[in-house]
Order: C-alpha cells, then structure tokens, then sequence
C-alpha cells in the first residue's frame, strides 16, 4: 500500500474454527507460537518442529493421519501438517493432500457440530 500511499489497518477475523493450509510456511500456526506468550502446540515439541527432507512415501503415508487440532480451534492441513510435527516433505505426490483436506474439513464440521 506504500505505492498507493494509503494507510492500511491490520485485518481482524474471527471464527470459531480456523484451518491452517498455508503450505510448508504454516503461517498461521507459526504465529500463534510467536504471539501468544505460553502458546502450546499439539505437537512433540509443544512448538512448531519443522519440515524434514523429501521422503514423499513416508510424507504421504502420515499426512493425513497427523492432520488435526493443534491448537484451541486450529487445525493443520496439507503441507503445513508436515512442517508443523517435523514430518518430511512431500515431493511430487498429492494424494495424501486431498486426503489432509478432506480430514481437515471433517474435522471442523465435527467442532462446529455440523
């Protein structure tokens, strides 16, 4: 907004249940962990643990049996599934991220009693 010379707000949203598919960043979960003092993650390390190297069988053997709630009301899937519980990245199979997906959005319709 700095060409347009125009102030901008943050944005606020707010939901009862919120899916982090922001990919291997998992911005979202990232955030949490680096704003909310005492935030604890589902995870090994109660933080984000990070990616690990290409192992696209394992990646898509785990994807969507560790997609799930990893904070109050946030859950994780695709890609930031694996870089969130140190999971390895994918490589060039997708089925195990329709498969996240899918899972993820269960998951929510279940918490918001759908």
């Amino acid at each position: 907004m700095e060409k347009a010379q125009l102030h901008v707000d943050p944005l606020a949203v707010e939901a009862r249940v919120v899916i982090d598919a922001t990919g291997h960043d998992c911005d979202v979960l990232r955030t949490i962990e680096r704003k909310i003092p005492g935030a604890h993650l589902a995870t090994a390390t109660g933080g984000v643990v990070g990616e690990r190297s290409m192992n696209a069988a394992l990646a898509e053997a785990k994807i969507a049996e560790l997609t799930r709630e990893f904070y109050p009301g946030v859950i994780a899937a695709g890609m930031a599934v694996n870089a969130v519980t140190g999971t390895p990245r994918m490589g060039p199979i997708f089925g195990g991220m329709f498969l996240s997906g899918q899972r993820a959005a269960q998951i929510a319709a279940d918490m918001l009693g759908l």
